[in-house]
């Protein structure tokens, strides 16, 4: 079961991949047909309002994705504090380091939706007549799930098995892990745990300043400015990819189902990054000519 789920996912990434990447090579009918369901906001022409949904259901993402990160934060983190109690011969030390690195990796997403989430609803005012396209709606609802998932797939298997036989047997205590190999903590974290999650933290601390200080309501666009802006079109884009380099170096780059995750988020934000690029400067005489769309000196 583990195996299949690890190729469901990777499969997945690489279907959602592969078209971006198409696309951007501008190769019809890819081209076209992806910037009509990626475009957004202000990329999207007011009266292109067909299959379209407001821009403000972006906030659903985020709801999703609050509510099935926790799930799995709370599945995981019981089964991590549960099974080693029961059997040293299958809760293995090196299995337990698993189930905690994929434990902390949940626990710095949950941080990432939980303030999408608050930014969405309290922070972030879209226009009235900002809209999205249906199709982009759906990705943008399914995408956490799929995310979430990848970081703890490995161990994802077996803490479905673990909850279904909690529910069934109607456990309501359990004891907490007896760590195998010593006095060593199970939530064990090593450098790279460590630098994955001060990248992270830099991403994140970015990205909340950006989103901040970009546009709080009011009709008329003006060109950004301050902080990552300076170099870059799309520096929420940019702190949204440093964000997701932290947690791939977090879970020790072992994993090819989290290197596909950082593609997507690559590829997806770049495909975007470029439109945006490309309306600043359809939009402004004066905009800018100095900076890239996304990544600095790269695109």
């Amino acid at each position: 079961m583990e195996v299949g789920l690890v190729a469901l996912l990777r499969l997945t990434w690489v279907a959602a991949i592969l078209p971006i990447i198409l696309a951007s090579l501008r190769l019809r009918p890819f081209h076209q047909t992806i910037l009509g369901l990626a475009k957004r906001g202000k990329t999207m022409h007011p009266s292109s309002s067909k299959f379209t949904v407001p821009q403000r259901f972006f906030s659903h993402f985020y709801m999703v994705g609050t509510l099935w990160t926790t799930l799995l934060l709370l599945t995981t983190w019981l089964y991590a504090c549960t099974a080693g109690s029961t059997s040293s011969t299958i809760f293995a030390l090196h299995k337990s380091h698993r189930v905690w690195r994929a434990l902390f990796l949940l626990w710095l997403m949950e941080a990432q939706v939980l303030r999408r989430l608050y930014e969405s609803l309290y922070v972030f005012h879209y226009r009235p007549l900002a809209r999205m396209h249906i199709f982009g709606y759906f990705i943008g609802m399914s995408y956490y799930i799929v995310a979430s998932l990848s970081l703890c797939c490995t161990c994802a298997p077996e803490v479905f098995e673990f909850t279904l036989d909690l529910v069934s047997e109607g456990r309501k205590q359990w004891q907490p892990l007896e760590v195998i190999g010593g006095n060593r903590s199970p939530l064990w974290l090593g450098w790279k745990q460590w630098v994955g999650s001060a990248i992270f933290l830099w991403g994140w601390i970015h990205q909340l300043r950006i989103l901040g200080s970009m546009r709080a309501g009011g009709e008329e666009y003006v060109i950004p400015k301050g902080d990552w802006f300076e170099i870059v079109s799309s520096p929420h884009y940019l702190a949204e990819i440093v964000i997701y380099v932290g947690l791939l170096i977090a879970s020790g780059g072992a994993d090819i189902t989290i290197w596909l995750l950082l593609a997507f988020v690559v590829t997806n934000l770049g495909f975007a990054a470029a439109e945006t690029q490309k309306w600043y400067i359809g939009k402004f005489e004066d905009y800018p000519k100095h900076r890239y769309a996304m990544i600095p000196f790269i695109f």
